[in-house]
């Protein structure tokens, strides 16, 4: 009798198994995943398409503080320029109020002489000569006549000038008609209490070099009075007042 043949001992293969089931945290994970990914590609992609800073703006604003500068400095410039010239004629203003008050005080002295307290009685005089040139020959005088001896008396007669000097190297003087190049030439009138100013014109010969001069005045009544005085001392500098 025949026996039945054993079982295959080989197993059967078994049914396909389902795919494993993902739980609700495993999707949480992959989408944190997939926004981080996605965050850092945009973060990415920001800093590559736009720079620290744009050019445009920080051109504008470097120019924009360069005119500013600029305006600094030109507005200090110019308020040193105007410093300059304030005090440029600050000190022509008080130089000139300096010779304002020397010639105020040349005056007081002037006039103290006349009726000043410890004022020194003094007879006709020459208080000062100024020779002005005009052209090469032509000399402007001013002569300062003072008195004080007769307080209130008036003084009166002529003045005139005579000039010492050389031409050719030869001392020569010339009197009062050479000076005025008129043969008869009457001296200049003069008539005052105090004080007066005799102004007049004289010419000098060409090449003559003056070396004094000599102012003499011829009351109406008294003696002449006559002074010398060194050229040099009588001619009124240029500048000078």
């Amino acid at each position: 009798m025949t026996e039945p043949a054993p079982p295959d001992a080989t197993p059967s293969p078994s049914p396909l198994a389902p795919p494993p089931v993902a739980s609700p945290a495993g999707y949480a994970v992959l989408g944190l995943f997939v926004v981080a990914l996605a965050f850092g590609i945009w973060g990415v992609w920001t800093s590559m398409d736009a720079p620290d800073g744009d050019p445009r703006t920080e051109l504008a604003t470097r120019q924009s503080r360069i005119d500013s500068l600029e305006q600094q400095v030109a507005t200090l410039t110019r308020s040193d320029q105007i410093s300059r010239e304030a005090n440029r004629d600050l000190q022509g203003t008080l130089a000139e109020r300096d010779e304002e008050i020397s010639a105020l005080r040349a005056d007081v002295a002037f006039y103290e002489r006349f009726v000043g307290a410890t004022a020194q009685r003094r007879g006709l005089a020459v208080h000062e000569l100024k020779m002005t040139p005009q052209t090469d020959q032509a000399w402007h005088y001013t002569a300062t006549l003072t008195q004080n001896l007769n307080r209130g008396a008036v003084s009166s007669g002529r003045l005139t000038l005579s000039v010492e000097g050389t031409q050719d190297g030869k001392l020569q003087k010339l009197d009062w008609a050479a000076l005025r190049q008129q043969p008869d030439a009457a001296g200049v009138e003069y008539s005052f209490k105090y004080f007066q100013q005799v102004e007049g014109e004289i010419v000098l010969p060409p090449g003559f070099q003056p070396l004094r001069i000599s102012v003499r005045l011829a009351p109406a009544g008294g003696a002449p009075v006559e002074q010398t005085l060194p050229w040099g001392d009588a001619i009124v500098r240029a500048g000078a007042g």
